[in-house]
Parts: structure tokens; C-alpha cells; sequence
């Protein structure tokens, strides 16, 4: 029974829900960036003849139609819509499930024609889980388990992503995906020009291939590591989604984004707006600054 109130109490840790309503933002945000110019394939299914479509798990439980051209467009500005209206963080609970059940259609939409990215599935976790926490501001003060709960949940999923990729890996593609030339086929494909000179010195490619199955095998260790070695786990996780960007223009940004869940965002954002008001309170006459405190 002692574990499993261990478990429980580091599930339901009590966390800051500034932090909550900060990651909530940037959700958010990205929804209108991701639907607008990012993952954009969702719409044009619309106009796709049904004999395609292939409904996914999820759409034969829920008996989920094919898509039509109105209801792409729906789900797409529905998204922008609702998104933008949850930024204010207004009806908290309302909003974000809307964005939720829309943004999480809109991309079966897009898979039930073709490829599944797998980089999405930690962030159908957070628009479900961060809309539980109810109302949330900025300099919120406050901490409770539910907050907790949420970004304990989003870093798990976060983590799983990379776990179970090194798991997949091995799984479907044998010992031979480290060990053959993976990474030179990916570079051969759609490799940039800062990419191409790899071509050249195929090891440093097989060897990069043993680096990130390692870095994904082992990415759980995060969970105990001081909040500074976890900043710092996040900053190289960061700096590699950078670096296979530049390489093979491949990017995972759902999934970077829930990646900040395990940083202190409302030490950020409060730094942020002492700078920023800061810099009005200089450039205002001192009467008004005065008058102001």
C-alpha cells in the first residue's frame, strides 16, 4: 500500500497552475498555428471521393462518417475559432473540450486517408487533460493536485512518445534499423544541404542512429532528475528536433510543445512580464509612474 500511495503522490503532486495556465496558451496558440500553416492536409479530404477512406479504431467505434467539404471546414475554423476564444481563458472547461473533440477530428480526418504521425498523441493529451483544471491565470498563485495530475499526465505521454518509438523501432524494423543505413536512406531521400556532406562519412549516420535509440530507450530517467538536469534534458531534446529539422526538415511540434510541461513556464512568464513592464514603466513620465504604484 505504500507504493501505491507513492504512486499516487507523485501522480497528484501538487504543481502551480499558473504553469497550467501558461502551457494552456501556448496549446492553444500552436492549435491556430498547426491548423492554419503547419498540418494543413485535413481540408482538402474533404473534397476526396469516400471509396478512400479507411476509418481508423477510433471511427469504427464511434461510427464516424467520411468527410465532406463542409464538414472539413467546420473542424477547421471551429479549431481557430475555439482556440482563439480559450486563449482569453474564458470557460476554461467549454472551450478547451471544444478545441479538443475539433482539433483531435480534424486530424482523424487527415490520418484516415494515409499515415498516422505518431508525434500527435501526447497532445490529444493535453487538450483533454489541462481543460480539468478549471480557471487559471497567469500569476496564479495557487497549486493543487489537479494541475498536478494534468502536466504529470502531459509529461508522461511526452516521454511515452519517445519510449515507445525506441520501442517500435526495434520491434518492427528488428536490431537491423541501428544497425543498417537508416539514417543514409532519410539523408539520400530529403536531406539538406547541411546534411548532404554526411553522405560522405556514412558512420557518423550509424552511429547517430545508436545514439538516439539510446537517448529514446532511456528518455524515462527524466523523471528523476533535479528540475535543473531536466531543463537541461529538455534543452538537448530541443537542440536534436533542431538539428533532424536542418538535416531531413522533419519536425515533431506537437510534440516539442508538450515537451515544456516540464518546465517551470510560470517562472517564465512572470520574468517576462516584469521585463516587459519594466521597459513601459521607463518610457511613461515619472508623474505617471507614480502615480501608477
Amino acid at each position: 500500500m505504500s507504493a501505491v500511495r507513492r504512486l499516487q503522490g507523485w501522480l497528484f503532486e501538487p504543481m502551480p497552475v499558473a504553469r497550467v495556465a501558461v502551457l494552456r496558451l501556448l496549446v492553444f496558440a500552436f492549435v491556430v498555428v498547426d491548423v492554419l500553416l503547419l498540418h494543413t492536409s485535413g481540408w482538402y479530404h474533404g473534397w476526396a471521393d469516400p471509396v478512400w477512406y479507411e476509418p481508423l479504431l477510433v471511427g469504427q467505434a464511434l461510427h464516424l462518417p467520411a468527410a465532406t467539404v463542409l464538414l472539413v471546414q467546420v473542424l477547421k475554423w471551429g479549431c481557430v475559432a475555439a482556440a482563439l476564444a480559450a486563449m482569453t481563458g474564458r470557460a476554461p472547461r467549454l472551450l478547451g473540450w471544444t478545441v479538443a473533440v475539433a482539433w483531435t477530428w480534424y486530424q482523424y480526418v487527415a490520418f484516415s486517408y494515409g499515415k498516422v504521425d505518431h508525434d500527435r498523441a501526447d497532445f490529444v493529451v493535453a487538450l483533454a487533460l489541462l481543460p480539468t483544471v478549471g480557471l487559471a491565470h497567469l500569476s496564479d498563485r495557487r497549486r493543487s493536485e489537479a494541475a498536478g495530475f494534468a502536466l504529470r499526465a502531459v509529461q508522461l505521454a511526452a516521454v511515452a512518445t519517445y519510449f515507445l518509438s525506441a520501442w517500435a523501432k526495434v520491434r518492427f524494423g528488428g536490431w537491423e534499423w541501428v544497425n543498417s543505413a537508416t539514417m543514409v536512406r532519410a539523408v539520400v531521400r530529403r536531406g539538406t544541404p547541411m546534411a548532404q556532406w554526411l553522405l560522405e562519412v556514412p558512420w557518423t549516420l550509424h552511429w547517430f542512429q545508436w545514439v538516439l535509440f539510446t537517448a529514446e530507450l532511456t528518455s524515462p530517467v527524466i523523471f528523476l532528475l533535479s528540475e535543473r538536469w531536466r531543463r537541461r534534458v529538455v534543452a538537448a531534446w530541443f537542440v536534436f528536433h533542431a538539428m533532424t529539422y536542418a538535416a531531413i526538415t522533419i519536425a515533431f511540434w506537437p510534440h516539442l510543445v508538450m515537451m515544456l510541461a516540464f518546465l517551470p513556464l510560470e517562472r517564465y512568464a512572470a520574468s517576462l512580464r516584469a521585463r516587459v513592464g519594466g521597459r513601459w514603466r521607463g518610457r511613461l513620465p515619472a508623474r505617471l509612474v507614480g502615480e501608477r504604484s
